[in-house]
């Protein structure tokens, strides 16, 4: 299992609209191959950044199955415009270290 780390830095004033959107993005990747569950988490400090945290079974899952598929097209196309530059993407993998309450 691999995470999708996204950092989003929207646009000023866009932020209720940014997260309606996303509210309506949720079906996508609910039924995106390999895709067992989304989050967005809000900055406290930087009120522009968002981080979208995807958790797929594998990177191709999200690099190739859901980037290459209609429903990224859709997911851009609800988004997009909240964007103040790309999104920086990374992908991540668990370590067997730390806990959880």
């Amino acid at each position: 299992m691999v995470w999708e780390i996204a950092r989003i830095e929207i646009r000023e004033g866009h932020n209720e609209a940014f997260e309606a959107a996303v509210v309506d993005a949720v079906p996508l990747f609910r039924r995106a191959q390999g895709c067992r569950g989304m989050q967005v988490r809000h900055s406290v400090e930087h009120p522009q950044r968002y981080h979208l945290i995807v958790d797929w079974e594998t990177v191709e899952d999200h690099m190739v199955r859901f980037r290459e598929s209609e429903d990224f097209t859709r997911w851009r196309e609800l988004v997009g415009e909240h964007f103040a530059q790309p999104p920086v993407v990374e992908h991540a993998e668990a370590l067997d270290v730390g806990f959880a309450s």
